[in-house]
């Protein structure tokens, strides 16, 4: 069981970050042999919308994103971390999800299949954390998460959600926050059971 965490937080000791450091520590426990990735210590250009891969199925900007996209695509688990900014993913995790345009393209435009080897149950959480008090925060992050897993071929079975956590590291004093990210993570790996029909939330103030 291969289970991928990226981090979009720009803090390297940031809430965000500390969380998906505990969920992988909650896969590891269940067995899986974990890959984590810090998308600020990468170079990911943005999308240029060029529309090369609608033929060619591959995207034309040379950088990481290649070696991304490839354990994206070997993984049968992810853990996909990212800070609240105005209400949305934040930048870092946008361009990642802006550049995977290439997959959309060879599954809706080139009917590719994107997994060529390994099982077909792929499942995929999220890990957000804002310090705003909306309770609106985290729809945006649903919707993009949704249609981004599709396209990468994975179950979006699971959230985790923590809002009115802002300073760095405050996390730290959510010892419930830290416990549910440890949870999930193993439940993540172990699970035998069918995906849920929607996502499970789990959301803490």
């Amino acid at each position: 069981m291969k289970v991928l965490g990226i981090s979009a937080s720009p803090r390297l000791k940031g809430n965000t970050n500390l969380l998906l450091r505990e969920a992988l520590a909650g896969a590891t426990s269940a067995g899986a042999q974990v890959d984590y990735i810090r998308l600020c210590d990468l170079n990911i250009s943005p999308c240029v919308e060029c529309n090369s891969c609608y033929k060619t199925g591959r995207c034309r900007i040379e950088d990481d994103y290649q070696m991304v996209m490839s354990k994206l695509l070997e993984a049968d688990r992810l853990i996909f971390a990212t800070p609240i900014f105005f209400m949305a993913v934040c930048a870092q995790a946008k361009t990642l999800i802006d550049r995977c345009q290439c997959l959309w393209a060879n599954k809706y435009v080139l009917n590719k299949s994107l997994i060529t080897s390994g099982g077909l149950d792929r499942r995929a959480m999220v890990i957000a954390v804002g310090g705003s008090k909306s309770k609106k925060m985290f729809d945006s992050v649903r919707l993009t998460m949704k249609y981004y897993f599709d396209v990468l071929d994975m179950q979006y079975v699971a959230n985790l959600f923590i809002n009115k956590v802002d300073y760095c590291g405050q996390i730290k004093k959510h010892p419930s926050a830290m416990k549910e990210a440890y949870r999930l993570g193993c439940e993540l790996v172990s699970s035998i059971t069918p995906p849920p029909k929607k996502p499970i939330d789990v959301e803490l103030t």
